[in-house]
């Protein structure tokens, strides 16, 4: 993946949770789209999760069993440590999305800003492999990235902007026939410091044999 687990470590290292641009106090439309489609006691997986609240939000909400990934354990740490005592419900991996091998799988897989950073064929390959490995038959894909009018970077990292239709056609290319669209809409965050990073945020569905 882009910058790779000591540029992520960095990262998180250097500032507050709430410095970081992509914070959210209350990720509102990752929770609503999760809500919308992840059923008690089905398994939920977050990639490139960082220190994200989505997990805090589940929890509260009695959904799960939760699983956080991201590549840096700087990162996984920081949400470990807010959680305290209820982060033993959570399981926690440290892994590239691009090479991981999921062991069990998922209702819900989301990613909030992680496929954007994979401009290199072979990492967004690896990353389709491994979505379809974790999601069950039927299984939901909630997938964020900048927008084609978003940022052209992100710490320091060049990314690539999708909109709905550009992202559904790169998934199709990758894993041909196994998933739909169901869902897409656009988000603006405002960061921090009040800057404006537009979203699209797609949901697909895989299919069932």
């Amino acid at each position: 993946m882009a910058g790779g687990q000591e540029h992520w470590d960095e990262v998180y290292g250097a500032r507050s949770e709430d410095e970081l641009t992509w914070f959210e106090a209350t990720p509102s439309v990752s929770l609503d789209l999760v809500r919308t489609h992840l059923h008690p006691g089905e398994a939920f997986i977050d990639i490139g999760a960082g220190a994200s609240r989505l997990v805090d939000a589940l929890l509260e909400a009695g959904l799960g069993p939760l699983t956080v990934l991201d590549l840096s354990g700087a990162a996984l740490a920081v949400s470990r440590r807010r959680l305290g005592p209820q982060g033993s419900d959570v399981t926690w991996i440290e892994a590239d999305i691009a090479t991981w091998v999921p062991e069990r799988d998922y209702a819900v897989w989301h990613d909030r800003a992680v496929f954007h950073f994979l401009i290199r064929a072979e990492d967004r390959a690896g990353y389709a492999r491994a979505m379809s490995e974790a999601l069950r038959p039927g299984g939901i894909a909630i997938i964020a990235t900048f927008a084609d009018d978003g940022p052209e970077k992100c710490s320091g990292l060049p990314i690539a902007r999708y909109e709905p239709e550009d992202l559904a056609r790169e998934l199709a290319r990758l894993l041909p026939g196994q998933f739909e669209t169901i869902d897409a809409r656009r988000h603006m965050h405002i960061t921090p410091k009040g800057n404006r990073q537009s979203f699209q945020y797609s949901v697909f569905r895989k299919a069932v044999p």
